[in-house]
């Protein structure tokens, strides 16, 4: 591991990070205190009005990561959970390509994604479903994924084909993932300094016989998203192009995957708080998180933007405002703490059995509302 950090820093320093990326982690749920597993990314993206949808699929529904304008490619998802307690994210690849594809034919991702939501729910589903894919897939992507059996690996994608990672074999316990493929060409390997940031980050974290001792969605959140360690906006994991920080929690192996929780955080994670949906067949994302009355867009993430034109005073390419970014997110944190609180507790009663899955989606509903319209009030 050493060794291939050293490595990836020397390449970090030759070549330049992607416009477009994300960063990402999977941590097993052998290497988490309660056993579930976590799937998390920070999404960089030219287009940075997102919002939540549910999805009645094919075969399962789902909720998802979407752009607040539907593109020319149709229905997409940039990360998402269905109700069988499969969930997909990716980020983009800049080594894979081989081929002479045309970019008209490219940037498939989110569509495959969406499908995958539709009809996997196990990793050997995806896999069966990348198999059968017609060829060229239009796709240069990693994809992450965990299932309610214990899966959890990342898809290192081309048109042609995949190499799987399976995070279940890392004796570290986690496996980070940016805007590069291990198996790809070298010379074209993009988010370097993002990917030893994080890993960096992890590394310090506390662990115990290979297990962290504290590790849930606040933490990644608060740890890596709203992390400012880096120098240069475009070298910390939260950039202008950020649009989201989603962290899925999964559920044990074998164990109800309604037990499966989506955390969102729209917008610029200073500015934003996250919040937890239930993935269930019925729609129970809160309305703030949705599209709007007469808008595409979100609430949340709309407010979120707004005070982010705080930290960005003269745009993408003028100053940056680091210490009120780093005020910002540990208010946002603080935000975040009634809300998570009283999730959490709702979230035990269900899993302990105290209370019906029934009461528990109902018992969201009022909870999500009454702790986000306090939000609300407070951001305006």
């Amino acid at each position: 591991m050493k060794r291939f950090h050293i490595l990836i820093v020397a390449i970090g320093i030759l070549f330049p990070v992607a416009s477009f990326a994300c960063t990402s982690v999977i941590i097993p749920g052998w290497a988490t205190p309660d056993g579930r597993p976590l799937l998390w990314k920070h999404r960089d993206t030219g287009t940075l009005d997102n919002r939540l949808e549910h999805f009645n699929g094919e075969t399962y529904n789902f909720i998802g990561l979407v752009n607040s304008k539907e593109g020319p490619l149709g229905r997409e998802v940039w990360i998402g959970s269905n109700t069988a307690g499969f969930s997909i994210m990716n980020t983009a690849s800049y080594c894979l390509k081989d081929d002479d594809v045309p970019a008209a034919d490219m940037d498939r991702e989110g569509v495959l994604m969406y499908r995958a939501l539709e009809i996997c729910a196990t990793l050997s589903d995806f896999e069966h479903f990348l198999d059968t894919l017609s060829r060229p897939m239009g796709v240069e992507a990693n994809f992450g994924c965990i299932d309610a059996f214990g899966g959890a690996a990342y898809y290192e994608t081309s048109n042609s084909g995949y190499v799987k990672r399976d995070v279940n074999e890392m004796k570290e316990g986690y496996c980070v993932v940016t805007n590069f493929s291990v198996t790809g060409r070298k010379e074209d390997w993009k988010g370097v300094e993002r990917y030893c940031t994080a890993v960096d980050i992890f590394s310090e974290m506390n662990m115990n016989g290979g297990v962290f001792e504290k590790i849930d969605p606040e933490v990644i959140m608060n740890s890596l998203s709203r992390s400012y360690r880096h120098q240069g906006d475009s070298l910390y994991i939260p950039r202008y192009i950020t649009s989201a920080s989603v962290v899925v929690h999964g559920v044990k192996a074998g164990e109800d995957p309604a037990g499966t929780v989506f955390w969102a955080a729209l917008g610029y994670p200073a500015t934003a708080v996250m919040v937890p949906v239930p993935v269930s067949d019925r729609d129970h994302i809160p309305s703030a998180m949705k599209k709007g009355e007469g808008s595409d867009c979100s609430l949340l993430c709309g407010l979120s933007l707004e005070l982010k034109n705080e930290l960005f005073p003269e745009g993408k390419e003028g100053y940056f405002d680091i210490s009120l970014a780093e005020r910002y997110s540990e208010l946002s944190g603080k935000l975040e703490i009634p809300l998570s609180k009283a999730f959490n507790e709702l979230y035990s009663d269900f899993i302990d059995g105290r209370i019906s899955y029934r009461k528990y989606l109902k018992s969201y509903e009022r909870l999500s509302e009454k702790h986000i319209k306090k939000i609300i009030t407070y951001h305006k």
